[in-house]
């Protein structure tokens, strides 16, 4: 019980902080979420370009990739307050552009992965709250998400590079930088899909409360 409780303080006070967040995103008009995305992207990119970052040959320019992939992480549904992306990034070295970009996708998309998964905990909670789900049902929902992590990794299909940049270090590796989207629709299909197969392998059911939680939130296939 002490587990349960815990869990649900730790995460409500995320959860709702988020909620709260998104709900003035979506009050905002599409000119006041431009102004607010050019100010965070070019605030990044001066950084960035001052760490030694900068772009491959005919690649768009650092800052109007950073543009876009701040405004697609301020795009949320007006009803359901979920992101309409989920991001990853990461960051990887190599002795070649091309060995660093390919290390640096694959741990992108591990981080992708957990941000689906803090998604899926963080409606969990939110049902919590609500009284439709108890903590018990939401821990285990949670758990069980959490334990299909690289499956969920696995299974992304068409994930979108929206930014890349690289930079040479004193050695003459290349570090990249990549930042990954990936449809939140898209991304709950790929939840309820890896989790199935996680229990169909281990040769167990989904219990009624996943079940029904997942019909709920993710539409029944």
């Amino acid at each position: 019980m002490f587990l349960s409780a815990f869990f649900v303080a730790g995460h409500c006070m995320q959860s709702a902080l988020a909620q709260e967040s998104r709900k003035e995103l979506v009050k905002m008009t599409s000119s006041e979420i431009n102004r607010k995305a050019t100010k965070a992207a070019r605030s990044e990119a001066k950084s960035l370009k001052k760490e030694g970052w900068k772009v491959t040959p005919g690649a768009l320019p650092l800052d109007r990739q950073l543009d876009r992939s701040y405004m697609m992480q301020y795009e949320f549904d007006e009803v359901t307050l979920m992101p309409k992306y989920v991001m990853g990034e990461a960051m990887s070295v190599g002795a070649t552009y091309d060995a660093a970009k390919m290390q640096a996708l694959e741990l992108a998309r591990q981080n992708l992965a957990g941000s689906i998964q803090a998604e899926v905990a963080s409606m969990a909670v939110n049902d919590v709250s609500n009284d439709q789900l108890s903590a018990e049902q939401a821990e285990s929902i949670t758990r069980t998400v959490s334990g299909s992590q690289s499956r969920i990794a696995q299974n992304l299909k068409r994930t979108m590079t929206v930014v890349e940049a690289y930079r040479t270090l004193p050695n003459r590796n290349k570090e990249v930088l990549v930042r990954i989207a990936y449809s939140m629709e898209a991304a709950m299909e790929t939840v309820k899909d890896a989790v199935r197969q996680e229990m169909q392998e281990k040769g167990e059911e989904l219990h009624g409360e996943l079940d029904a939680f997942f019909n709920q939130k993710f539409g029944q296939q």
